[in-house]
Protein backbone atom coordinates (compact mmCIF):
# COMPACT_ATOMS: atom_id res chain seq x y z
CA UNK A 1 0.00 0.00 0.00
CA UNK A 2 2.98 2.49 1.08
CA UNK A 3 4.69 1.80 -2.31
CA UNK A 4 1.58 2.63 -4.36
CA UNK A 5 1.11 5.68 -2.55
CA UNK A 6 4.68 6.77 -2.87
CA UNK A 7 4.25 6.13 -6.64
CA UNK A 8 1.33 8.83 -6.88
CA UNK A 9 3.12 11.20 -4.60
CA UNK A 10 6.00 10.87 -6.46
CA UNK A 11 3.89 11.85 -9.75
CA UNK A 12 2.08 14.54 -8.08
CA UNK A 13 2.88 18.02 -8.96
CA UNK A 14 5.18 19.89 -6.13
CA UNK A 15 3.42 23.10 -6.65
CA UNK A 16 0.48 24.19 -4.43
CA UNK A 17 -1.67 26.93 -5.39
CA UNK A 18 -1.58 30.09 -3.26
CA UNK A 19 -5.44 30.59 -3.10
CA UNK A 20 -6.21 26.89 -2.38
CA UNK A 21 -9.95 25.59 -3.51
CA UNK A 22 -12.75 28.17 -2.86
CA UNK A 23 -10.06 30.17 -0.67
CA UNK A 24 -12.33 31.94 1.68
CA UNK A 25 -11.57 32.21 5.17
CA UNK A 26 -14.20 34.26 7.48
CA UNK A 27 -13.97 34.86 11.22
CA UNK A 28 -16.55 32.87 12.08
CA UNK A 29 -14.36 31.00 15.61
CA UNK A 30 -17.07 32.94 17.80
CA UNK A 31 -19.76 31.39 16.07
CA UNK A 32 -20.08 28.10 18.13
CA UNK A 33 -23.00 28.06 20.11
CA UNK A 34 -24.97 29.56 17.29
CA UNK A 35 -23.99 26.15 15.17
CA UNK A 36 -26.21 24.20 13.81
CA UNK A 37 -29.38 26.51 13.78
CA UNK A 38 -31.13 24.55 10.82
CA UNK A 39 -31.11 21.16 12.98
CA UNK A 40 -32.49 21.12 16.21
CA UNK A 41 -30.56 17.80 17.07
CA UNK A 42 -27.16 17.46 18.07
CA UNK A 43 -24.69 14.91 16.25
CA UNK A 44 -23.63 12.63 19.11
CA UNK A 45 -20.64 10.53 18.17
CA UNK A 46 -21.62 6.83 17.95
CA UNK A 47 -20.00 4.77 20.92
CA UNK A 48 -17.26 2.94 19.32
CA UNK A 49 -16.17 6.60 17.78
CA UNK A 50 -12.11 7.16 18.83
CA UNK A 51 -12.19 10.27 21.16
CA UNK A 52 -10.20 12.71 18.88
CA UNK A 53 -11.23 13.72 15.04
CA UNK A 54 -7.84 14.89 13.33
CA UNK A 55 -8.91 17.29 10.47
CA UNK A 56 -6.44 18.24 7.93
CA UNK A 57 -6.45 21.51 5.76
CA UNK A 58 -4.48 24.27 4.58
CA UNK A 59 -6.93 27.10 6.21
CA UNK A 60 -9.50 28.17 8.09
CA UNK A 61 -12.30 27.32 5.46
CA UNK A 62 -13.34 24.37 6.68
CA UNK A 63 -13.25 24.93 10.43
CA UNK A 64 -15.55 28.00 9.61
CA UNK A 65 -18.22 25.96 8.12
CA UNK A 66 -18.17 23.23 10.87
CA UNK A 67 -18.21 26.18 13.87
CA UNK A 68 -21.01 27.62 12.11
CA UNK A 69 -22.93 24.98 10.31
CA UNK A 70 -22.57 21.46 11.79
CA UNK A 71 -25.53 20.53 14.39
CA UNK A 72 -24.17 20.07 17.70
CA UNK A 73 -20.48 21.40 17.49
CA UNK A 74 -19.53 23.11 19.97
CA UNK A 75 -16.00 25.18 19.96
CA UNK A 76 -13.76 24.95 23.02
CA UNK A 77 -10.98 26.62 21.26
CA UNK A 78 -9.87 28.69 17.96
CA UNK A 79 -8.73 25.24 16.37
CA UNK A 80 -10.56 22.56 18.65
CA UNK A 81 -14.16 21.73 19.75
CA UNK A 82 -16.04 18.78 20.60
CA UNK A 83 -19.08 16.75 18.52
CA UNK A 84 -20.72 15.00 21.48
CA UNK A 85 -17.77 12.85 23.32
CA UNK A 86 -15.68 13.21 20.09
CA UNK A 87 -13.09 16.12 20.79
CA UNK A 88 -12.54 17.64 16.66
CA UNK A 89 -8.71 19.22 16.07
CA UNK A 90 -8.29 21.15 12.92
CA UNK A 91 -4.23 21.00 12.42
CA UNK A 92 -4.06 23.80 9.33
CA UNK A 93 -0.46 23.82 7.22
CA UNK A 94 -0.94 26.66 4.46
CA UNK A 95 -0.50 25.48 0.92
CA UNK A 96 2.79 27.81 0.30
CA UNK A 97 5.85 26.04 -1.25
CA UNK A 98 3.60 22.79 -0.90
CA UNK A 99 3.67 22.67 3.35
CA UNK A 100 0.33 21.50 2.91
CA UNK A 101 0.44 18.40 0.64
CA UNK A 102 4.12 17.35 1.78
CA UNK A 103 2.81 17.19 5.67
CA UNK A 104 -0.41 15.48 4.21
CA UNK A 105 1.90 12.90 2.67
CA UNK A 106 4.21 12.47 5.28
CA UNK A 107 1.71 11.59 7.88
CA UNK A 108 -0.59 9.61 5.55
CA UNK A 109 2.45 6.97 5.66
CA UNK A 110 2.95 7.12 8.87
CA UNK A 111 -0.76 5.98 9.14
CA UNK A 112 -0.60 2.39 9.67
CA UNK A 113 1.27 2.97 12.70
CA UNK A 114 0.47 6.12 14.14
CA UNK A 115 -1.75 5.93 17.79
CA UNK A 116 -5.32 6.55 17.67
CA UNK A 117 -5.63 9.71 19.02
CA UNK A 118 -2.86 10.91 16.19
CA UNK A 119 -4.00 9.23 13.16
CA UNK A 120 -5.63 11.79 10.10
CA UNK A 121 -9.72 11.40 10.42
CA UNK A 122 -10.82 13.80 7.60
CA UNK A 123 -8.25 15.71 5.16
CA UNK A 124 -9.20 18.32 2.73
CA UNK A 125 -8.23 18.10 -1.46
CA UNK A 126 -8.60 20.45 -3.80
CA UNK A 127 -9.64 20.02 -7.61
CA UNK A 128 -6.07 20.71 -9.17
CA UNK A 129 -4.20 18.01 -7.19
CA UNK A 130 -7.31 15.38 -5.93
CA UNK A 131 -6.74 12.44 -8.45
CA UNK A 132 -3.35 12.46 -6.32
CA UNK A 133 -5.23 11.23 -3.67
CA UNK A 134 -8.11 9.76 -5.08
CA UNK A 135 -6.51 6.56 -6.64
CA UNK A 136 -4.65 6.07 -3.55
CA UNK A 137 -5.97 3.52 -0.93
CA UNK A 138 -5.64 6.16 1.83
CA UNK A 139 -8.54 7.79 0.74
CA UNK A 140 -11.77 5.63 1.99
CA UNK A 141 -14.70 5.10 -0.22
CA UNK A 142 -17.57 6.73 1.08
CA UNK A 143 -19.61 3.76 0.68
CA UNK A 144 -18.07 2.66 3.16
CA UNK A 145 -19.10 5.38 5.75
CA UNK A 146 -22.74 3.96 5.18
CA UNK A 147 -23.33 7.14 2.78
CA UNK A 148 -25.53 6.08 0.45
CA UNK A 149 -25.52 7.33 -3.40
CA UNK A 150 -29.24 8.37 -3.38
CA UNK A 151 -27.80 10.69 -0.49
CA UNK A 152 -26.14 12.44 -2.86
CA UNK A 153 -28.64 12.39 -5.75
CA UNK A 154 -28.95 16.41 -5.76
CA UNK A 155 -25.44 17.24 -5.84
CA UNK A 156 -23.84 18.55 -9.03
CA UNK A 157 -22.47 15.61 -10.56
CA UNK A 158 -18.87 17.51 -11.63
CA UNK A 159 -18.35 17.67 -7.47
CA UNK A 160 -18.63 13.90 -7.27
CA UNK A 161 -16.59 13.28 -11.03
CA UNK A 162 -13.74 15.04 -9.48
CA UNK A 163 -13.27 12.07 -6.28
CA UNK A 164 -14.14 9.60 -8.34
CA UNK A 165 -11.14 6.83 -8.62
CA UNK A 166 -10.44 5.05 -11.83
CA UNK A 167 -12.43 2.27 -10.49
CA UNK A 168 -15.70 3.99 -10.46
CA UNK A 169 -15.19 4.39 -6.70
CA UNK A 170 -16.69 7.96 -4.76
CA UNK A 171 -13.37 8.93 -2.38
CA UNK A 172 -14.82 12.31 -1.34
CA UNK A 173 -17.90 15.23 -1.02
CA UNK A 174 -17.66 18.81 -1.08
CA UNK A 175 -20.61 21.26 0.57
CA UNK A 176 -19.77 23.78 -2.79
CA UNK A 177 -19.31 24.40 -6.21
CA UNK A 178 -16.83 26.60 -8.47
CA UNK A 179 -18.44 27.39 -11.23
CA UNK A 180 -17.32 30.76 -13.01
CA UNK A 181 -18.02 33.79 -14.54
CA UNK A 182 -17.04 36.91 -15.98
CA UNK A 183 -17.23 39.98 -13.87
CA UNK A 184 -16.85 43.52 -14.31
CA UNK A 185 -16.32 46.69 -13.46
CA UNK A 186 -19.82 48.54 -13.99
CA UNK A 187 -18.52 52.24 -14.29
CA UNK A 188 -16.01 50.80 -17.42
CA UNK A 189 -18.47 49.08 -19.08
CA UNK A 190 -21.20 52.00 -18.99
CA UNK A 191 -18.44 54.58 -20.52
CA UNK A 192 -17.06 52.35 -22.84
CA UNK A 193 -20.07 50.24 -23.83
CA UNK A 194 -22.64 52.30 -22.88
CA UNK A 195 -24.39 50.14 -20.76
CA UNK A 196 -23.81 47.92 -17.34
CA UNK A 197 -26.67 45.60 -17.86
CA UNK A 198 -25.35 42.21 -17.93
CA UNK A 199 -27.14 41.46 -20.74
CA UNK A 200 -26.05 43.73 -23.44
CA UNK A 201 -22.30 43.18 -21.44
CA UNK A 202 -22.69 39.39 -22.11
CA UNK A 203 -23.28 40.21 -26.00
CA UNK A 204 -19.76 42.30 -25.61
CA UNK A 205 -17.56 38.79 -24.59
CA UNK A 206 -20.00 36.16 -26.29
CA UNK A 207 -17.69 34.51 -27.66
CA UNK A 208 -13.60 34.86 -27.75
CA UNK A 209 -13.24 37.08 -31.32
CA UNK A 210 -15.75 39.00 -30.09
CA UNK A 211 -14.24 39.37 -26.56
CA UNK A 212 -10.74 39.91 -28.74
CA UNK A 213 -12.61 43.19 -30.60
CA UNK A 214 -14.07 44.48 -26.67
CA UNK A 215 -10.52 44.10 -25.48
CA UNK A 216 -9.36 46.32 -28.36
CA UNK A 217 -12.26 49.06 -27.48
CA UNK A 218 -11.46 48.74 -23.67
CA UNK A 219 -7.61 49.66 -24.89
CA UNK A 220 -8.86 52.55 -26.83
CA UNK A 221 -10.35 54.17 -23.86
CA UNK A 222 -7.54 53.35 -22.17
CA UNK A 223 -8.38 50.16 -20.04
CA UNK A 224 -6.93 46.67 -19.90
CA UNK A 225 -9.44 44.22 -20.82
CA UNK A 226 -7.94 41.50 -18.05
CA UNK A 227 -5.27 42.04 -15.67
CA UNK A 228 -2.85 39.30 -17.08
CA UNK A 229 -3.12 36.55 -19.57
CA UNK A 230 -3.26 34.13 -16.84
CA UNK A 231 -6.98 35.01 -16.36
CA UNK A 232 -8.62 33.60 -19.18
CA UNK A 233 -6.19 30.63 -18.88
CA UNK A 234 -8.74 28.20 -16.69
CA UNK A 235 -11.69 28.83 -18.75
CA UNK A 236 -9.92 27.56 -21.79
CA UNK A 237 -8.34 24.37 -20.03
CA UNK A 238 -11.58 23.73 -18.76
CA UNK A 239 -12.90 23.66 -22.10
CA UNK A 240 -9.87 20.97 -23.75
CA UNK A 241 -10.55 17.91 -26.02
CA UNK A 242 -8.14 16.09 -24.46
CA UNK A 243 -6.16 15.07 -21.07
CA UNK A 244 -2.56 16.46 -20.75
CA UNK A 245 -1.77 12.81 -20.46
CA UNK A 246 -2.33 10.35 -23.24
CA UNK A 247 -0.63 6.91 -22.71
CA UNK A 248 2.58 8.77 -21.61
CA UNK A 249 2.61 11.81 -23.62
CA UNK A 250 1.86 14.63 -23.17
CA UNK A 251 -0.51 16.71 -25.66
CA UNK A 252 -0.95 20.33 -26.01
CA UNK A 253 -4.83 20.88 -26.83
CA UNK A 254 -5.72 22.76 -29.41
CA UNK A 255 -7.48 25.33 -26.89
CA UNK A 256 -4.60 25.77 -24.77
CA UNK A 257 -2.89 27.00 -27.61
CA UNK A 258 -5.41 29.06 -28.76
CA UNK A 259 -4.81 30.63 -25.35
CA UNK A 260 -1.91 30.87 -26.16
CA UNK A 261 -2.26 33.25 -29.41
CA UNK A 262 -4.89 35.22 -28.12
CA UNK A 263 -2.89 35.89 -25.11
CA UNK A 264 0.17 36.59 -27.01
CA UNK A 265 -1.98 38.89 -29.16
CA UNK A 266 -3.60 40.86 -25.97
CA UNK A 267 -0.07 40.64 -24.36
CA UNK A 268 1.62 42.96 -27.07
CA UNK A 269 -1.48 44.94 -28.25
CA UNK A 270 -1.68 46.18 -24.49
CA UNK A 271 -5.05 45.38 -23.69
CA UNK A 272 -3.52 42.64 -20.68
CA UNK A 273 -0.35 42.14 -18.40
CA UNK A 274 1.84 39.00 -18.07
CA UNK A 275 1.89 38.92 -13.70
CA UNK A 276 1.03 36.18 -11.73
CA UNK A 277 -2.38 35.62 -10.24
CA UNK A 278 -2.21 36.65 -6.64
CA UNK A 279 0.27 39.10 -7.47
CA UNK A 280 -0.23 42.83 -6.04
CA UNK A 281 -0.16 44.16 -9.83
CA UNK A 282 -3.07 41.42 -10.59
CA UNK A 283 -5.57 42.50 -8.26
CA UNK A 284 -4.43 46.23 -8.51
CA UNK A 285 -7.75 46.57 -10.58
CA UNK A 286 -10.38 45.80 -7.58
CA UNK A 287 -9.59 48.96 -6.03
CA UNK A 288 -11.28 51.65 -7.28
CA UNK A 289 -11.71 53.32 -9.79
CA UNK A 290 -9.87 50.47 -11.18
CA UNK A 291 -8.05 50.19 -14.68
CA UNK A 292 -9.21 46.51 -15.69
CA UNK A 293 -12.33 45.65 -17.06
CA UNK A 294 -13.03 41.64 -15.79
CA UNK A 295 -12.27 39.20 -14.13
CA UNK A 296 -13.30 35.53 -14.44
CA UNK A 297 -14.08 33.51 -11.41
CA UNK A 298 -16.39 31.77 -9.09
CA UNK A 299 -18.62 33.05 -6.15
CA UNK A 300 -15.79 32.97 -3.62
CA UNK A 301 -13.64 34.92 -6.07
CA UNK A 302 -15.98 37.57 -5.56
CA UNK A 303 -16.82 37.76 -1.97
CA UNK A 304 -14.20 36.60 -0.38
CA UNK A 305 -10.99 38.30 -2.49
CA UNK A 306 -12.20 41.25 -4.65
CA UNK A 307 -12.49 43.57 -1.62
CA UNK A 308 -15.31 44.28 1.38
CA UNK A 309 -18.91 44.51 0.74
CA UNK A 310 -20.59 47.87 1.02
CA UNK A 311 -21.83 46.29 4.52
CA UNK A 312 -18.46 46.01 5.34
CA UNK A 313 -15.17 48.50 6.21
CA UNK A 314 -14.61 50.90 3.33
CA UNK A 315 -11.28 49.65 2.44
CA UNK A 316 -11.32 51.57 -1.15
CA UNK A 317 -12.13 48.75 -3.18
CA UNK A 318 -15.09 48.68 -6.13
CA UNK A 319 -16.54 45.84 -4.37
CA UNK A 320 -17.15 48.04 -1.31
CA UNK A 321 -18.79 50.31 -3.97
CA UNK A 322 -21.00 47.49 -5.28
CA UNK A 323 -19.13 48.36 -8.01
CA UNK A 324 -19.41 45.01 -10.25
CA UNK A 325 -21.60 42.71 -12.02
CA UNK A 326 -21.65 39.08 -13.89
CA UNK A 327 -22.05 37.59 -17.04
CA UNK A 328 -21.31 34.50 -18.57
CA UNK A 329 -18.67 35.02 -20.26
CA UNK A 330 -17.10 33.70 -24.04
CA UNK A 331 -17.17 29.89 -22.09
CA UNK A 332 -18.33 27.99 -18.53
CA UNK A 333 -15.68 26.60 -16.71
CA UNK A 334 -15.05 26.38 -12.76
CA UNK A 335 -12.14 27.01 -10.20
CA UNK A 336 -11.46 25.14 -7.41
CA UNK A 337 -13.25 23.37 -4.88
CA UNK A 338 -12.68 22.06 -1.77
CA UNK A 339 -13.43 18.45 -1.07
CA UNK A 340 -13.63 15.75 2.47
CA UNK A 341 -12.01 12.98 2.54
CA UNK A 342 -12.21 10.32 5.00
CA UNK A 343 -8.62 8.83 5.72
CA UNK A 344 -8.41 4.91 5.78
CA UNK A 345 -7.64 3.64 9.35
CA UNK A 346 -10.15 6.14 10.93
CA UNK A 347 -11.58 5.20 14.03
CA UNK A 348 -14.35 8.16 13.32
CA UNK A 349 -15.92 6.92 10.39
CA UNK A 350 -19.64 7.44 12.23
CA UNK A 351 -18.76 11.30 13.09
CA UNK A 352 -17.23 11.56 9.53
CA UNK A 353 -20.62 10.50 8.20
CA UNK A 354 -22.40 12.92 9.90
CA UNK A 355 -20.17 15.40 9.06
CA UNK A 356 -20.56 14.83 5.63
CA UNK A 357 -24.15 14.41 5.52
CA UNK A 358 -24.76 17.59 7.37
CA UNK A 359 -22.37 20.08 5.45
CA UNK A 360 -23.11 17.85 1.69
CA UNK A 361 -26.41 16.30 1.74
CA UNK A 362 -28.60 18.77 4.20
CA UNK A 363 -30.25 21.21 2.11
CA UNK A 364 -31.58 23.23 5.21
CA UNK A 365 -27.43 23.55 6.23
CA UNK A 366 -26.90 24.10 2.96
CA UNK A 367 -28.61 27.42 1.91
CA UNK A 368 -27.87 28.61 5.59
CA UNK A 369 -24.50 28.67 4.16
CA UNK A 370 -26.08 30.25 1.10
CA UNK A 371 -27.14 32.77 3.46
CA UNK A 372 -24.37 33.32 5.55
CA UNK A 373 -21.21 32.75 3.65
CA UNK A 374 -22.25 33.68 -0.28
CA UNK A 375 -20.79 30.62 -0.93
CA UNK A 376 -22.31 28.36 -4.22
CA UNK A 377 -23.45 24.73 -2.23
CA UNK A 378 -23.65 21.76 -3.65
CA UNK A 379 -26.92 21.28 -3.68
CA UNK A 380 -29.29 21.81 -6.94
CA UNK A 381 -32.62 22.40 -5.22
CA UNK A 382 -30.82 24.66 -2.31
CA UNK A 383 -29.48 27.11 -5.41
CA UNK A 384 -32.29 26.96 -7.56
CA UNK A 385 -34.18 28.25 -4.88
CA UNK A 386 -31.55 31.10 -4.16
CA UNK A 387 -31.40 31.57 -7.99
CA UNK A 388 -35.42 33.22 -7.82
CA UNK A 389 -35.01 34.94 -4.21
CA UNK A 390 -34.02 38.34 -4.47
CA UNK A 391 -32.98 37.95 -0.91
CA UNK A 392 -30.11 36.27 -2.27
CA UNK A 393 -28.32 39.68 -4.32
CA UNK A 394 -24.71 40.26 -4.07
CA UNK A 395 -24.13 43.68 -2.85
CA UNK A 396 -20.75 43.36 -4.15
CA UNK A 397 -23.05 43.16 -7.85
CA UNK A 398 -24.45 46.15 -7.18
CA UNK A 399 -27.53 43.81 -6.19
CA UNK A 400 -27.15 41.55 -8.76
CA UNK A 401 -28.39 37.83 -8.06
CA UNK A 402 -25.92 35.79 -10.12
CA UNK A 403 -26.72 32.68 -9.09
CA UNK A 404 -28.85 31.36 -11.85
CA UNK A 405 -25.96 31.86 -14.01
CA UNK A 406 -23.67 29.40 -11.69
CA UNK A 407 -26.05 26.84 -11.22
CA UNK A 408 -26.41 26.74 -14.49
CA UNK A 409 -22.67 26.54 -15.42
CA UNK A 410 -22.45 23.66 -12.89
CA UNK A 411 -24.86 21.88 -14.52
CA UNK A 412 -22.28 21.73 -17.70
CA UNK A 413 -19.00 21.33 -16.37
CA UNK A 414 -17.36 18.09 -17.72
CA UNK A 415 -14.69 16.44 -16.20
CA UNK A 416 -14.06 13.71 -18.67
CA UNK A 417 -10.47 15.22 -19.09
CA UNK A 418 -8.96 15.56 -15.99
CA UNK A 419 -5.63 13.82 -15.23
CA UNK A 420 -3.62 13.65 -12.40
CA UNK A 421 -1.35 15.81 -14.06
CA UNK A 422 -3.21 18.97 -14.44
CA UNK A 423 -1.93 21.01 -11.52
CA UNK A 424 2.11 20.42 -12.93
CA UNK A 425 0.86 20.98 -16.93
CA UNK A 426 -0.66 23.97 -16.17
CA UNK A 427 1.55 25.67 -14.01
CA UNK A 428 4.91 24.69 -15.73
CA UNK A 429 2.30 25.55 -19.26
CA UNK A 430 2.03 29.05 -17.77
CA UNK A 431 5.18 29.79 -16.31
CA UNK A 432 6.85 28.85 -19.88
CA UNK A 433 4.57 30.77 -21.89
CA UNK A 434 5.21 33.82 -19.76
CA UNK A 435 8.54 34.57 -21.17
CA UNK A 436 6.79 34.22 -24.91
CA UNK A 437 4.10 36.59 -23.47
CA UNK A 438 7.09 38.49 -22.36
CA UNK A 439 9.50 38.49 -25.84
CA UNK A 440 12.21 36.81 -23.72
CA UNK A 441 11.29 34.05 -25.90
CA UNK A 442 9.79 32.57 -29.27
CA UNK A 443 7.03 30.24 -28.89
CA UNK A 444 9.14 27.18 -29.69
CA UNK A 445 11.67 28.54 -26.70
CA UNK A 446 8.99 28.71 -24.58
CA UNK A 447 7.59 25.03 -25.57
CA UNK A 448 10.71 23.55 -24.97
CA UNK A 449 11.31 24.87 -21.28
CA UNK A 450 7.65 23.76 -20.96
CA UNK A 451 8.51 20.06 -21.97
CA UNK A 452 12.15 20.22 -20.05
CA UNK A 453 10.13 20.76 -17.06
CA UNK A 454 7.20 18.72 -17.51
CA UNK A 455 10.01 15.85 -17.63
CA UNK A 456 11.92 16.29 -14.77
CA UNK A 457 8.60 16.53 -12.83
CA UNK A 458 7.25 13.72 -14.24
CA UNK A 459 10.17 11.45 -15.10
CA UNK A 460 8.74 8.39 -18.09
CA UNK A 461 6.62 11.08 -19.50
CA UNK A 462 7.62 12.11 -23.20
CA UNK A 463 6.63 15.30 -24.96
CA UNK A 464 5.55 16.18 -28.50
Amino acid sequence: MKKRLISLLAAATMTAVMFAGCGATSDSSEAGSDAGSADDTATVAAEDEGSVLNIYCWNDEFRDRVVAHMPGYEATGDYEGKLGDVTVKFLVTPNQDNAYQNNLDENLLKQDSASADDKIDIFLVEADYALKYVDAEYTMPIADLGIADSELANQYQYTKDVMTDSKGVLKGLSWQGCPGVLIYNRAIASEVLGTDDPAEVQNAVKDWDTFKDTAAKMKAAGYKMTSTTNDAYRVFSNNVSGKWVQGNKVVIDPNIKKWVDMSKEMADAGECGTQDLWSSEWSAGFKAPGDTFCYFGPAWLINFSMGNGPDKDDDGSIAHAGGWAAANGPQGFFWGGTWICAAAGTDNAGTIAEIMRALTTNEEVMTEIVKQDSDFVNNKPAMEAAAKDDSFAFAILGGQNPLQMFCDGAGKIDLSNQSAYDQGCNEEFQKAMKNYFDGNATYEEALEQFNKAIVEKYPGLETE
